[in-house]
């Protein structure tokens, strides 16, 4: 198989493309302060586009959104605000950020 220059140049910047959350679904931001004591955590899929999301002056942890473990406190689910899809969230070495914005947890549906 022959590969020209350009199909090399293009092959070398795709590899230096990195998704979030490898194996799962989502991946949630961190807290991103609005001003006025609004709080915005955005939820990406791999490509880092966001997909859903919770904007409030409120706990984030009893709106529905994301369900919260005991302390140290990480969102541990994620429910899909359009398809009502729960997602389990941990924290990974391999998270990533999307642009400025550093992934707190990892989300995957596994069947439930």
């Amino acid at each position: 198989m022959k590969l020209t220059i350009s199909t090399v140049a293009f092959l070398s910047v795709l590899s230096g493309v990195s998704a979030i959350c490898p194996g799962f679904n989502y991946g949630i931001g961190n807290v991103q302060s609005l001003g006025g004591g609004v709080n915005r955590w955005t939820v990406y899929n791999d490509d880092c586009a966001a997909v859903d999301g919770l904007t409030t002056n409120q706990n984030p942890c009893t709106q529905g959104t994301f369900g919260c473990s005991p302390p140290p406190i990480i969102f541990n689910r994620y429910t899909n605000t359009f398809s009502g899809l729960i997602y389990n969230c941990r924290t990974d070495p391999n998270s990533g950020r999307c642009g400025n914005d550093v992934i707190s947890v990892c989300c995957r549906n596994d069947g439930n």
